[in-house]
């Protein structure tokens, strides 16, 4: 089981700021392939990756990260500056 964390737009595309999710997926992308899978919501919200970042446990991290270990992942748009 895994603390999954949307912000920003994310969270209003998926309509939830969190959720627990049982995945068997050894990497970030292919949690969001599992995501994807669900709803359409999740779908759009995942359509595009380069408008994305996402944290394993609070670190910024890649796409191809690893998730063995990782208790949090969250995802949400690049910070601008301001």
């Amino acid at each position: 089981m895994i603390d999954v964390l949307y912000f920003a737009w994310v969270r209003e595309r998926i309509g939830l700021p969190k959720e627990q999710v049982e995945t068997s997926a050894a990497t970030v992308a292919e949690l969001v392939d599992e995501l994807r899978q669900r709803e359409e919501r999740y779908a759009l919200a995942f359509s595009d990756l380069r408008a994305l970042r996402v944290a394993i446990d609070q670190e910024l991290t890649e796409f191809d990260a690893p998730l063995a270990g990782a208790r949090e992942v969250a995802f949400f748009p690049p910070m601008t500056g301001g």
